[in-house]
């Protein structure tokens, strides 16, 4: 669980900076997002296109970023331990996750009373995590093919025809946005859901015993 990883060399300062970017980024997309879909107050929508356009940037800068520094930083790789070893090593199969899967559903579904203690990430969180890599690039190719500029060129108005049209298209990158709103929901849930140890470490770089 990575409730137990609260020391620094589990989550390097380099982590911590990408992680905040994400949180902000997430942040403006979701709330100029909402206002770009309904304008709940006039005179905002330039500053709301613009700010959904800088966070949707930055957020697949910071992504791209974390992904190539993945093979190169080195975090520790067990619970408890400072040991570390290059970071992609978290995200591979580990002899450690072998056979914690369904334990792991069966404890979140409290079919199971003890916690499955393997690597610094269960096969839950592995699963979760990696599949916000390709949700958040598509989020990115939804959003430019319902944008005017860009909509017509061939790469994203392939990807409307397919899909039915520029609304079925906007209604996607509108249900994508409440599955990243719901997933961060949950990630911080189950995050603090012990103490809040862990966001002390990644928002703050504050150890604790």
């Amino acid at each position: 669980m990575a409730g137990h990883a609260h020391y620094r060399e589990a989550h390097p300062l380099v982590f911590v900076i990408t992680h905040w970017i994400n949180l902000i980024c997430m942040i403006m997309l979701a709330f100029s997002g909402f206002y770009i879909h309904y304008p709940f107050f006039g005179g905002f929508m330039g500053v709301a296109r613009g700010m959904h356009f800088v966070a949707m940037y930055v957020i697949i800068i910071n992504l791209t970023f974390r992904i190539i520094a993945a093979f190169f930083v080195k975090t520790a790789t067990d619970l408890g331990s400072r040991q570390v070893d290059t970071d992609i090593k978290n995200w591979l199969p580990q002899e450690k996750n072998k056979h914690q899967f369904f334990e792991t559903v069966k404890y979140y579904l409290f079919m199971r009373k003890e916690a499955v203690i393997s690597a610094k990430y269960g096969s839950l969180q592995k699963i979760a995590y990696l599949a916000t890599i390709p949700l958040t690039y598509l989020m990115a190719y939804t959003g430019f093919a319902i944008y005017g500029p860009t909509m017509t060129w061939g790469l994203f108005s392939g990807g409307v025809e397919m899909v039915g049209g520029p609304m079925n298209m906007r209604i996607i990158h509108y249900f994508m946005m409440w599955v990243f709103i719901v997933f961060t929901m949950i990630h911080a849930y189950l995050a603090n859901i012990y103490n809040f140890k862990p966001s002390k470490i990644i928002f703050a770089w504050k150890e604790s015993e």
